[in-house]
C-alpha cells in the first residue's frame, strides 16, 4: 500500500446484506481495526467485516469528496460498483495485506 495514498472503501458483512463506506488514510490499519471490531459504532454492531471494493487518491480532498459521493448514492448504485469490479463479492483484505 502506497503510505501517501488515501483510499475510499466498502464494506459489508457474511450476507452482504450492509454496506459501509469509509475513508482513511491508511488501509490496511483500517480494515484490521473493523475485523478486529476494536472500532466501537455501525460496523461493530453490524459485524461488518469484509472489504469488498476500495479506491485510491492522491490527495485527501479527492477522497472525502468521493465517500461523500458514494454515501450519497443509493444502494443500488454501491452493489452495481461492487459487482462490476469484484462480481464474487470476495474479501479483498488479504490483496492489501491484511492478516486477520
Amino acid at each position: 500500500m502506497n503510505e501517501n495514498a488515501f483510499y475510499v472503501y466498502i464494506m459489508t458483512n457474511k450476507k452482504n446484506t450492509v454496506l459501509y463506506t469509509g475513508v482513511t488514510s491508511n488501509l490496511t490499519r483500517r480494515i484490521e481495526e473493523h475485523k478486529g471490531r476494536l472500532v466501537n459504532g455501525f460496523t461493530k454492531r453490524y459485524n461488518i467485516n469484509k472489504l469488498v471494493y476500495f479506491e485510491t487518491y492522491e490527495d485527501a480532498v479527492s477522497a472525502n469528496i468521493r465517500e461523500k459521493q458514494l454515501k450519497a448514492g443509493s444502494r443500488i448504485k454501491k452493489v452495481k460498483l461492487i459487482t462490476k469490479n469484484n462480481l464474487e463479492w470476495k474479501d479483498l483484505s488479504s490483496e492489501i495485506g491484511v492478516t486477520i
